[in-house]
């Protein structure tokens, strides 16, 4: 799998790789079935069941890295944090910052386009209970390594959804921009920054997961000043 990432010529070239991956054994397993047996709301809709690439152009200035999709989620529509309630909650907020031009996000056909922003996940397939195992984070890693050096020429901040997402940032760092990570990492938070020397500002944000928007932990206020301080860094107007 590192070679077939590492050949991947542009981005397009690297979307088809990844969803032709079945590099984990559990997630292979989860996610087919899933697709199969389906939930009651979506048993008339064929489910994507692969794993899903990234979202958005490819000369992004931010990057927003999340943990896995959604398993009748980007699982089935085949389109990262397309089709359930998280993405509800963060493809409301792009709009409000003006970097996606609607507000909603149902389905990989339904006209949703992003502006300076690329979406994509540490794992690229559904895991169960949504956790993936440290073992299949580091298996998924080249495709998130090669992702982020396709977009390297631009990008300038990289908005981490979650602890997890926050903590396979810096592997990036050696692999991608060889530098040495921070020692000690930086401990991950909402709102929480770090920035080095040539490298994308890193800022942290709670995951927008049902549980952490239906308590109020993440409240819409406190996504658009993660995205307000998102595009002032990237420099997008």
């Amino acid at each position: 799998m590192v070679a077939r990432a590492a050949r991947a010529t542009d981005l397009t070239d690297l979307d088809g790789a990844v969803s032709d991956c079945f590099a984990c054994p559990r997630l292979v397993t989860w996610r087919e079935e899933v697709a199969r047996v389906k939930r009651a709301a979506f048993r008339e809709q064929d489910y994507w069941g692969r794993p899903v690439p990234g979202f958005g152009p490819p000369d992004a200035r931010i990057a927003i890295l999340g943990l896995a999709p959604a398993a009748h989620g980007g699982n089935r529509t085949g389109r990262i944090f397309t089709g359930d309630r998280s993405g509800d909650v963060l493809f409301a907020a792009l709009h409000r910052a003006g970097l996606a031009n609607q507000p909603t996000s149902v389905s990989a056909d339904d006209g949703l386009a992003l502006r300076d922003t690329r979406i994509f996940a540490a794992v690229r397939c559904a895991p169960p209970d949504n956790k993936p195992t440290p073992a299949e984070r580091d298996t998924c890693a080249p495709w998130l390594h090669r992702e982020v050096e396709l977009v390297r020429p631009t990008v300038r901040v990289v908005v981490a959804l979650g602890a997890f997402a926050w903590a396979a940032w810096w592997p990036v760092l050696r692999h991608v921009y060889r530098q040495r990570p921070p020692t000690p990492r930086p401990a991950f938070g909402h709102g929480a920054h770090w920035s080095g020397e040539s490298v994308p500002t890193l800022l942290g944000c709670y995951h927008v997961s049902q549980q952490n928007t239906f308590t109020g932990r993440l409240t819409p206020a406190m996504l658009d000043d993660v995205f307000t301080r998102a595009k002032h860094l990237a420099g997008v107007d």
